[in-house]
């Protein structure tokens, strides 16, 4: 469980480094990154933080090491802003949170182009129809069939004599 001192100190930490960063950090690495999150061991001797770096993985490890030359700078401004009995080590590691989101956007955005081109559409049915005349035996559930609403036989509309219960205390 984390400590209410814990979680304190590890925002702290964050806002000191993050500041650092940007204001006082010379190294022509560090570019384009953002301080996320930091979490502090429970005997605060360490600390993990989370960054988000823009650009391309080399960009990315390039950072991250320009980061971890300048550890020592960092734990300095730490040790003299805020009031503790250890300064933590930092340790950095890249956050792929954003870029994961940015991802799961860019699909969203394709499935919705593809759901409002009306060619799409056109094609599977075209599709369909040749299945269809091809001779295919294949079985396709209607969509109503699937999902158990009425106008199919799905499951809502099976006589109760033909089903067995899978739950055995629901009679």
């Amino acid at each position: 469980m984390t400590s209410r001192r814990l979680l304190k100190a590890a925002e702290a930490i964050r806002e000191v480094v993050a500041a650092s960063i940007l204001t006082e950090l010379r190294d022509p690495r560090v570019q384009d990154v953002t301080v996320v999150g930091v979490k502090v061991s429970p005997d605060m001797r360490e600390a993990q933080v989370a960054v988000s770096i823009m650009g391309d993985e080399s960009q990315q490890q390039l950072s991250l090491r320009g980061l971890q030359n300048a550890a020592g700078f960092l734990q300095s401004r730490i040790a003299s802003r805020i009031e503790a009995r250890y300064t933590p080590r930092l340790q950095f590691v890249i956050d792929k949170g954003i870029q994961h989101s940015l991802l799961v956007g860019e699909i969203l955005e394709k499935i919705k182009r593809e759901s409002d081109d009306p060619e799409q559409g056109e094609l599977a049915d075209q599709n369909m129809t040749e299945g269809e005349s091809n001779g295919s035996d294949e079985v396709r559930p209607n969509t109503a069939d699937q999902h158990g609403l009425p106008g199919g036989k799905g499951p809502t509309e099976t006589p109760e004599s033909q089903t067995e219960p899978t739950d055995p205390w629901a009679r």
